[in-house]
């Protein structure tokens, strides 16, 4: 199994599930993970990553972490600074109109969203709205070419999208799709040498449906030409997703590695979960297992079964523990 990997978590792309993957293998196989400094889930996000972000990190001795996963801006001189030179890149990307509609809900805070009263609104007047210079414009234009570490203003040419699309395929061995979850989960497991229960999870850091809306189609063509960057990333690598799985897979045995993920995960919400899936905020019981709630977006989490066995309730509490609550458990461990 590889033990050595940079995830780069990009924003609304449930990055947060194949985060409890990481923190998960990572706290079994008694990895070293490179924090933020002082704890926190952030590398000093939205500048660009610096090795010096990293609690424990120091020029003159430079140790090496084995797992590097929270959210930053992509720098890769600085990350390879922080980790062993054979680790593992991926990433995983979304539909850029799906996750311009999470962000809407989810950074509604934020000085571009704040004064729209509806995604359709901003759209139809970015720049009323947008101002590239504020400090957290990121989260309301190419949100992924930003996390890349692009620049999200900069112009859609053909060239410069090549040149960005190069760039992402030096840098990362693979790029999952969040539409495709479950294959992505395969891929992951075959390029890792893990095993199933090891890629196996429970969605986390999802919102419940009373704040999503249907897109028009008008809306949708909007998003797309205001996030073309994020756009043009997103269609090349869902098509290299497919590839990839024909080559080195073929599409029969995923179907037959999927349906067995999915028996295994149906499985584990029989062991683990009360009432077998998610719950509203206000019905989670056990406050320790409360997700962030953030923006105008409900965020779900779960209630495990009560008198299970010591081991059976530690792998359960694992698979639903809420990021920032696995990330500060973690930390106290490491420090």
């Amino acid at each position: 199994p590889k033990t050595d990997i940079v995830f780069l978590k990009v924003h609304k792309s449930a990055s947060s599930t194949v985060m409890n993957v990481l923190f998960r293998f990572g706290e079994t196989h008694n990895l070293t993970f490179a924090f933020p400094i002082g704890g926190g889930n952030q590398l000093f996000y939205p500048q660009h990553f610096l090795a010096r972000f990293v609690q424990g990190f120091s020029p003159t001795s430079p140790q090496r972490f084995n797992i590097l996963c929270h959210h930053m801006r992509f720098l890769q001189p600085e990350v390879q600074k922080v980790v062993p030179h054979s680790a593992v890149y991926f990433s995983i990307l979304r539909n850029p109109v799906q996750l311009m509609e999470s962000s809407f809900a989810y950074y509604k805070g934020t000085s571009a969203f704040s004064h729209a009263h509806s995604l359709e609104e901003f759209l139809s007047h970015p720049y009323h709205y947008y101002n590239p210079m504020d400090r957290d414009s990121h989260y309301a234009r190419n949100l992924m070419t930003f996390d890349f570490g692009f620049n999200p203003d900069g112009e859609v040419s053909a060239e410069r999208v090549q040149l960005m699309l190069k760039a992402i395929e030096a840098s990362f061995d693979l790029l999952l799709i969040s539409e495709y979850f479950d294959e992505s989960m395969v891929l992951l497991k075959e390029m890792l040498c893990w095993d199933l229960d090891s890629v196996v999870s429970f969605p986390l850091n999802i919102r419940d449906s009373s704040t999503k809306s249907p897109l028009s189609d008008t809306i949708v063509e909007k998003i797309k030409d205001w996030n073309r960057l994020d756009w043009e990333i997103y269609t090349h690598f869902n098509r290299t997703f497919w590839e990839r799985i024909d080559r080195d897979i073929g599409r029969e045995r995923m179907r037959r590695e999927v349906k067995v993920l999915r028996e295994r995960q149906a499985e584990l919400a029989r062991i683990c979960l009360q009432g077998m899936s998610s719950v509203a905020p206000k019905d989670i019981k056990d406050s320790s297992l409360r997700p962030l709630q953030h923006g105008n977006a409900k965020i779900l989490g779960y209630n495990l079964k009560q008198g299970l066995d010591k081991e059976t309730e530690l792998m359960c509490r694992r698979l639903v523990t809420p990021e920032l609550q696995y990330s500060s458990a973690l930390y106290k461990k490491q420090f």
